[in-house]
Formats: structure tokens, C-alpha cells, sequence
């Protein structure tokens, strides 16, 4: 069966859902005369058409209490029947239209894809290049004493190079105020805004289309589940300086941490050190195993192009698949320097032996049971023909894995977004739901009620504000205490969030919610209305949403 992932589809399939999930849209509101029509904005005065007289302002100022304890009594009926009603977490979601039915060959990423890594690593990850910085670049000894601190980041944070600030930044480029950090510290809001003349960040400064802070542009975007370390180092190593008055300059840090970071990978240490002990630093791929096999069975091709090198991959998919893993491959592509792949021509493909030698024949097809180098995309598609919408390729990273196929090519993409599985049981708490229901019960309130100009009903709507951004820094910190959610600053989407909708077709926490689905399953996505919709369906509406027609 599929997992629902429509958290509002269980109040149709009772008359008393529907009738509170009514109660809370629409049935609240009366004016102080005693009308009985619920107020909408659609037959609301426009602002400062409505004047109260003295001595009418205190009985609109205690229908608006009336009207906020109604709210919310009606908000807390509704929690209960929306708790029951929670997002199966292997759920996969759907921003394009995709049916396995059309898809013929399935490819994947190897790190954050097939394997999955503990911890451990992370950490692993931030010594190493803490101690590189202080033996290699004659950093202070004293930043043996910063640890890696797990859960202090989140993915999909931008870094401005010459400021030393970490940031999250919404869809529409503003930043979200109260997650902006330089070291360990919060920067306050009033100091964000002078910097940037307000919270705006322009074009011009941003990352470039991968991401990177190049060509001029001042801002990094820290796309990689490998940046969660990196992104730790920075604000410790900033920390350090300033809690000891040293004068430093921010982009010779944040370039010197970027290549101790890079050290770690292009040396080979992280890899030696893994897969020294696999056992401590990769998760038992039980269900990629599965996957894989479900796959094989149903006579569906795949291959793999990762970035690692073979000997790393080949010692963990022993670990996680077994000794025989490469004859569930029709190709296997190592080293191949993704996104360089996908868009340089001139490199070809080199045959690497078992033993990691490479030959020097020109290869002329793509054998199974072969590994091979570097090469190109346009090679591969010239070499096995699989080309457009019947290949689907699975990765972590959005840009590198995923931006280019789509928008190139034609591939179906599918995005592993680990941390969704967290992000969703968060969600399904009782705590959670409680919150984000009165919160859009108040917004709602808030925006109704703001057209009555008198003093006393300002007074109380501004009390109301007040709680609403309480409880937005509330539902920020639930997820992450400094960043908060992945996908969400506040009510937008993150620009993570963003790039997400527009280069993945599908996404998921891990390749084992494929499990789920048989392989001629279509996803959908969900129809959300546009601001200028009416919303007809009871997930989209909300406390001054219209009325639904029910027999």
C-alpha cells in the first residue's frame, strides 16, 4: 500500500472532521453587532475605512478577545483530529509528475546515496582538518580545544566570505533574522540589517549556479551533507579569533578551511580512515541491498557515477551489498569529478583494473563487470544510448548531482534528502501540530482584524503579533535552536527548499522508501493552489479560507 503523504486526507473520510475542519476555517468570526455571517476579507472595509467612537472601542476590544478564545478553542479541537493524521516518513514526494512505469534505467550517486554514514564521520571530517589547519598553515594550537558540534548547522546555509557570517536565506534571497552567526555567536537583527542596508541579499553577491562564492560573488552556499563539517570548523575557527582579539582576515580563513576540508577528501585520509574501520562509519545498507535486487529482478539497468575513488566504494559496497555488488551494475564510473562531468567534453573514460591500474586503450563500449574513470556525460549517452525520461538518477546533492540532467538532458531526477526523515517526525508530534495550527489560526486572526484603526483594537492586535513571532522563533527552533528547518525560514521556503522543486522530480529520506511502491507506481504532486486560487481542497485552507459545500 503507499504511505499517505497528505496530512489533511483523513478529515474527509469523516462527517466530524470535515465539520471541525469548517468550524476553524470560516465559523469563527462575528462582528460586534451579532451578525452571524463569518467575516472575510472579502467583505472586511478596506484599512482605516472603519472608525470606532470612544465609547464603542471597548466592546470591539472584547469581541476581539471573544473572537481570539473562540479561535483558539476551535484551533485546539482541530490539533486532535490533525495528530491523527501524520506523514508516513518513508514517503516519497512528488514536484513533477513521475511514473517508474516510463523508467528504464535507474543511476546513483554513491556517498549519501547507497551509503550512508554515521556520525562519526563528521567528526572525523572536522579533525582532521582543524589539526591540518594548525600543522599545515599555521593556524593557533589552541583550536584543539573546539570539538565538532553535531546538530549546531543545517544544509543549505550561505556563507559570506568577507563578512565571516553564516546565514539562512529564503526563495526570494532575504535573510531570515535570527539565523545569521559569526562564530558561535548570533549576530543581533538590528547589526544584520545595518550591514546589508535591510535583510535583502542582491543577485550580484550571491553563489554562483553550484553554489561557490567565485567571479566576484562574496556568498557560499553549503549544499554538500560533507559541509556540515566545514560549516562547523569556520564558525570555531571565528570563534577562536575573536574571543582572543586576534585580527584576521575572513577570506584568507575561509579559503584556508575550504582546502584543509578539501585535504581531507583529495589525500585519500578520509577514505583510509573509513575504510579502516567500515563498521564504525557506515550504516549496514541492508535496504539499498533491496532496492538494488528489486531493481535486477525486474530487469531494469543501473549504473553508478560517483566522485570516490574505487578502492572506497568497492570496499563499501562489499560492506553493504556483497562481494558480488558490481554484477547488479550494467556501468560503473569512479573519480568522475561531478559536476565537471556532466558538462566537459574533452575528458574520456579510462579502464581501471581491480587492482586500481589504469590502461591506456581507448574504450569503445561500457562493459559490464568494468570500472572505469573520469570520462564525460556525452560520452555515456554516445556509449550506451540511454538518453531523456527513461533514466532516473538518484543523488544528495542538488547541483552537482541533479541541476544539470534535468535542465540539460531531460533525466528524471530523484533527490536523498536524509534529513527528511528527522524534518517529518518532528512534524508528527503532538507539540508541532499544536503549534503550526494556532500559529496559521492567528495569522489568519491577525489578518482579518487589522483593519480596525482605533487605538485599543491596535493595542490588542500588536499584543497578537507579538505572540505570532513568538511562536514563529518557537517552530524555527523545534528543528534546528540556531537555524531551525531545512526546508522552511519561517512561512517560505528556504532557498535550499527552492532549488530542490525545481531540479528534483521526486524526493525522499533514503533509497529504501522505493520499497514501498511497486515499479509501475506514478507520483503526483500535490495541487497547491497559487496565492490567487481559491483553495478547494481542505489541506489548503486555512482560518479565512472559504466555506466547503458538504451533504
Amino acid at each position: 500500500m503507499t504511505p499517505s503523504s497528505l496530512p489533511f486526507s483523513g478529515l474527509l473520510r469523516s462527517k466530524r472532521g470535515v465539520n471541525a475542519l469548517l468550524r476553524w476555517c470560516g465559523g469563527a468570526l462575528r462582528s460586534p453587532g451579532g451578525t452571524s455571517s463569518p467575516v472575510s476579507p472579502a467583505r472586511m472595509p478596506p484599512p482605516g475605512a472603519r472608525r470606532c467612537s470612544a465609547s464603542s472601542s471597548g466592546d470591539t476590544t472584547a469581541w476581539l478577545w471573544s473572537v481570539y478564545h473562540q479561535t483558539k478553542r476551535q484551533s485546539e479541537d482541530l490539533t486532535q483530529i490533525l495528530s491523527s493524521n501524520s506523514v508516513n516518513p518513508d514517503t516519497i514526494f512528488a514536484n513533477n509528475e513521475t511514473s517508474l512505469h516510463d523508467i528504464e534505467i535507474y543511476g546513483f550517486d554513491y556517498d549519501y546515496t547507497l551509503a550512508f554514514y554515521s556520525s562519526h564521520l563528521h567528526t572525523l571530517i572536522f579533525n582532521i582538518a582543524r589539526d591540518i589547519l594548525i600543522q599545515e598553515h599555521r593556524y593557533p594550537a589552541g583550536l584543539r580545544e573546539y570539538e565538532y558540534i553535531p546538530d549546531f548547522v543545517v544544509r543549505g546555509l550561505h556563507y559570506d566570505v568577507q563578512k565571516a557570517l553564516l546565514m539562512k536565506i529564503d526563495a526570494f534571497h532575504y535573510i531570515q533574522l535570527g539565523t545569521v552567526y559569526r562564530g558561535l555567536h548570533p549576530v543581533p537583527d538590528k547589526e544584520v540589517i545595518a550591514m546589508y542596508e535591510g535583510s535583502h541579499v542582491p543577485l550580484e553577491i550571491m553563489s554562483d549556479f553550484y553554489g561557490k562564492s567565485s567571479h566576484g560573488h562574496t556568498m557560499k552556499q553549503f549544499m554538500d551533507i560533507f559541509s556540515l563539517p566545514e560549516m562547523t570548523l569556520l564558525c570555531c575557527v571565528n570563534d577562536y579569533f575573536m574571543k582572543h582579539n586576534i585580527d584576521y582576515e575572513p577570506v584568507h580563513l575561509y579559503k584556508d578551511v575550504k582546502e584543509a576540508i578539501g585535504d581531507v577528501h583529495v589525500k585519500g585520509i578520509m577514505y583510509r580512515a573509513v575504510e579502516a574501520d567500515i563498521e564504525k562509519y557506515i550504516c549496514y545498507g541492508e535496504q539499498t541491498h533491496a532496492v538494488l535486487r528489486k531493481l535486477s529482478e525486474n530487469g531494469k539497468k543501473m549504473f553508478l557515477i560517483t566522485n570516490s575513488p574505487f578502492d572506497f566504494v568497492d570496499r563499501g559496497m562489499n560492506y553493504i551489498v556483497g562481494k558480488d555488488w558490481r554484477s547488479l551494475f550494467d556501468v560503473v564510473i569512479v573519480q568522475a569529478d561531478k559536476p565537471g562531468f556532466f558538462n566537459d567534453r574533452r575528458k574520456p573514460f579510462r579502464r581501471v583494473t581491480d587492482k586500481g591500474v589504469l590502461l591506456w586503450d581507448r574504450i569503445h563500449h561500457l562493459e559490464k563487470g568494468q570500472i572505469y574513470k573520469q570520462g564525460n556525460l556525452y560520452e555515456f549517452l554516445r556509449l550506451t544510448g540511454w538518453r531523456g525520461s527513461k533514466v532516473l538518477y538518484f543523488g544528495d546533492h542538488i547541483y552537482s548531482d541533479l541541476a544539470d540532467l534535468t535542465l540539460k538532458h531531460g533525466w528524471r531526477t530523484g533527490a536523498i534528502i536524509p534529513e527528511l526523515r528527522k524534518e517529518i517526525k518532528i512534524m508528527n508530534t503532538p507539540d508541532y501540530v499544536h503549534t503550526m495550527t494556532w500559529l496559521q489560526s492567528l495569522t489568519g486572526l491577525v489578518e482579518q482584524m487589522q483593519v480596525h484603526r482605533d487605538p485599543a483594537s491596535q493595542a490588542v492586535v500588536q499584543q497578537w503579533i507579538k505572540e505570532r513571532e513568538h511562536m514563529r522563533s518557537r517552530t524555527k527552533d523545534i528543528f534546528n535552536g540556531q537555524f531551525g528547518s531545512l526546508f522552511r525560514t519561517y512561512h517560505n521556503p528556504t532557498y535550499f527548499s527552492r532549488r530542490l522543486s525545481r531540479f528534483a522530480d521526486i524526493y525522499m529520506a533514503s533509497l529504501s522508501c522505493l520499497l514501498k511502491y511497486d515499479l509501475q507506481h506514478t507520483f503526483f504532486p500535490r495541487r497547491t493552489p497559487l496565492q490567487h486560487e481559491s483553495p478547494f481542497w481542505p489541506e489548503q485552507t486555512c482560518v479565512n479560507a472559504m466555506n466547503l459545500p458538504i451533504e
